[in-house]
Formats: structure tokens, C-alpha cells, sequence
């Protein structure tokens, strides 16, 4: 009895089966999958008429396999902000599923010795083709020398250049955090508060010093307290700012999480937002849209940013041509936090 070409087995079809039903050899339909030259014109039309006939898809291990490549991408961070978190790789995974490659998430610590150690045994382990590393983990000491030695292709976010790394993302934050007092100023606040991130982390270093540095360049005061870009320090800081006897009647927290703690504790104390306090946050994440009132914050484009990331690493892995620059535009969106400074 003569045996259909078009499936030789039950279940899905496979490379032996195009190659049978195309009268081929199996390396020859392997070239033609991996787009060589090395096959005539004639042969390639029967082996793709035999791909489409079977709807044969090629197995993404054995795609693997045959490239020495594992097509998987790592995201490397230290971040507690899901709503960041998911952000970024939101814009990772649209840029690299297309092209064929999974995303495996990994938290590192930021300890020195500990995160170049970790980050090495992830990439020895998973065996990933590169990485794209988030802040505050890009700008670990001597990471950045550790992966070129070891010859693993790296992509990187950063609030400042970073020595080492070929390819990163910069976000000029510290011009952002001018842009927040120069907001609060033309809104006619004199008194200025804020709540500082992480003081060893170079996004929170380069938003206090913008923010510092145009506050003062225009005569206003500024009251300083400590955060950790958590809730809890956010109503920390509020706390300590709005108990001053002459307390800021504009608040920057250096993320919107601490920007929600800053709320609450104004609400707590009976202090209308913005009547009698305005408060602005850095990120422009969801949680602006879900506050009340809406929260007026610096946007940052995270999606954007991590997707640029990614091209470049995969480019990098590719030997592609490299994409343009890419200019990462930040700027303060006002919402219903910020107004008119009160007039005590």
C-alpha cells in the first residue's frame, strides 16, 4: 500500500518527513531552513511547496542546536517595582519573540563580588546567547570587564555612561530632575522638599543633584529626606518633611511609589493636594493614572528603552548592522498633584 510523502508519521511532522516528501536529503531541507545559498533555485521551491504542504515547523531546540545558539535573551535586575518590572520586559519581549528568542527574567543582588558571581553562573547555567541588564545592577563595580571577559554579548540601561559596556541606554536623569524644580518653581513654590532613592545608586544621585541644582540656582530652599523607592520610606520622608515648622509647599519624591507614600501622609494631616501641597514623582508609571489625585511625574519611556536595549543586543549577536542612536526623551507630565504654590 503506498504511503502518503505529505506525513509518514502520526503527530507533527518533521524534518525527515519534508525531506521524504521533497525527494531531498534532511542537511539539504536544513540549509534551505537556515537560508544557506548552497541550494538551487528548483530545489528550494519543492522543499518550501513540502513546508507548506506538511505545515512543518522547524523545532526551536533543534533550530538551537543546528545554530549553536540557545535563543535565549537574559533581563538581568534588582528591582522591586513590578509596575517598572513589567514595563521593561513588556518592551523586551516585543522586540525579541518576533525574531524567535525567549526572555528568562533573573534577579541578581547588588553586592559587588556577589552579583558578578551570580550573573556569571546565570549565563554559564541558562546558557543565553546575551544579556540585557537593568539599573542599579548595570552599574556594578567591575561587571561590566567580568562579562566582556567572558565574551558574553551585553545591552544596558543606565541613568549615566557606563565604562565597559559597548552598548547602553542612557537616560539623562539628572536633567529630568531640573525639569521637576523648574515645574514647581514656575508654579511659584519657594519651598522645595524632596525624597531622596537609594543614596549608592546613580539614578537616585542624578536625580536629587538636577533637582538640587535648579532649586538653588533659583533662590528656593530645599529640605531633604532619606527613601529607599519603597512605600513605606515614601511616607518616611512625608513624615519628617511635612513636621518642619516651615514645611515645603512642593514635594518631589524620587519614584511614584514614594510619591504615593507622600499622599498619604498629606491627606493623613488634613493638607489639600495641590491647595496646599503640590507633589510630583519620577517614572510616569501606571500607578499616576490609579492615584487620586492623578499623579503629575516625570515619564520615562520604559518599553521604548528596553526594546532599543534589546535591538542592539540582538544585533550585536547577530552580527547585524547597528540600529540609529536612540534619544531618550524625558519629560514631566502634569496631572491634578501640582498647582499654583499657596500663598502661606
Amino acid at each position: 500500500m503506498h504511503e502518503t510523502p505529505a506525513r509518514a508519521r502520526d503527530g507533527d511532522p518533521t524534518i525527515e518527513d519534508v525531506a521524504a516528501a521533497a525527494g531531498v536529503s534532511i542537511r539539504t531541507v536544513s540549509r534551505v531552513l537556515n537560508k544557506s545559498p548552497k541550494v538551487n533555485a528548483e530545489t528550494r521551491l519543492r522543499i518550501e511547496a513540502a513546508i507548506a504542504a506538511l505545515n512543518f515547523r522547524p523545532s526551536p531546540r533543534a533550530r538551537a542546536l543546528a545554530m549553536r545558539r540557545s535563543f535565549l535573551i537574559g533581563l538581568i535586575h534588582n528591582d522591586r517595582n513590578a509596575l517598572v518590572l513589567d514595563s521593561i520586559q513588556r518592551g523586551v519581549v516585543a522586540l525579541t519573540a518576533p525574531r524567535g528568542y525567549e526572555v528568562i527574567v533573573h534577579p541578581t543582588p547588588l553586592e559587588a563580588e556577589a552579583a558578578i558571581r551570580d550573573v556569571l553562573g546565570f549565563v554559564e547555567r541558562s546558557r543565553v546567547d546575551g544579556l540585557v541588564i537593568l539599573p542599579p545592577v548595570s552599574g556594578v563595580p567591575g561587571l561590566a570587564e567580568a562579562l566582556a571577559e567572558a565574551q558574553v554579548p551585553v545591552a544596558a540601561l543606565s541613568s549615566v555612561p557606563i565604562a565597559g559596556f559597548t552598548d547602553v541606554i542612557v537616560s539623562e536623569e539628572r536633567t529630568a530632575g531640573a525639569q521637576v524644580a523648574r515645574h514647581l518653581l514656575d508654579l511659584g513654590h519657594r519651598r522645595l522638599g524632596i525624597v531622596n532613592g537609594p543614596a549608592d545608586t546613580a539614578s537616585a544621585m542624578e536625580r536629587r543633584a538636577g533637582f538640587i541644582e535648579e532649586a538653588t540656582r533659583a533662590g528656593a530652599s530645599v529640605a531633604e529626606a532619606p527613601g529607599d523607592y519603597d512605600f513605606a520610606s515614601g511616607v518616611a520622608g512625608a513624615e519628617q518633611l511635612l513636621a518642619l515648622a516651615e514645611r515645603p509647599t512642593g514635594i518631589f519624591a524620587a519614584n511614584d511609589i514614594m510619591a504615593a507614600g507622600v499622599l498619604k501622609v498629606a491627606a493623613a494631616r488634613g493638607i489639600a493636594v495641590p491647595g496646599g501641597l503640590s507633589v510630583v514623582g519620577f517614572d510616569g508609571s501606571l500607578l499616576t493614572r490609579m492615584l487620586s489625585p492623578a499623579l503629575t511625574s516625570v515619564l520615562r519611556p520604559f518599553g521604548d528603552m528596553a526594546a532599543a536595549a534589546a535591538e542592539r543586543l540582538i544585533a550585536r549577536i547577530e552580527g547585524g548592522e547597528a540600529p540609529e542612536p536612540f534619544e531618550v526623551e524625558l519629560r514631566v507630565v502634569p496631572a491634578e498633584s501640582t498647582g499654583p504654590a499657596p500663598s502661606v
